[in-house]
């Protein structure tokens, strides 16, 4: 088995394990975000269906400094409102949308690199 292959294996479940997390994260945190009147408009532009889930996510994983100059900005209504979110969701919540963020986040960047550097010739023997 070559090394892109064990690679490629790693980040498949890294992978799965992401759209595990996806779908617990949405269905046990953002669900109750959704239903809640103070923090259903505080979630962000949605592009397409599901993308809140990863809204609220981010606003969990990012530094407070960050989030606070989103906040501020112009484009505050593309991204969920992380100081109104951290008031109405519990430390199980915050940490979840934490871990799968940045699960997601880490498997898709190093599963595109992976596929670059296969195309680049870095993985021929």
């Amino acid at each position: 088995m070559s090394i892109f292959s064990q690679l490629l294996g790693f980040v498949a479940i890294f992978m799965l394990i992401a759209c595990i997390l996806y779908v617990v994260f949405g269905q046990v945190t953002v669900r109750k975000l959704r239903k809640n009147p103070k923090t259903k408009d505080a979630l962000g532009l949605e592009y397409a269906s599901g993308w809140d889930i990863i809204n609220v996510a981010q606003a969990f994983s990012l530094p407070r400094s960050w989030t606070k100059k989103i906040e501020n900005s112009r484009f505050s209504f593309m991204y969920a409102n992380a100081t109104i979110l951290f008031e109405n969701t519990t430390k199980l919540d915050q940490v979840l949308g934490f871990v799968f963020y940045w699960l997601l986040t880490i498997s898709g960047l190093s599963g595109a690199l992976l596929v670059l550097l296969n195309y680049l010739g870095f993985f021929s023997e």
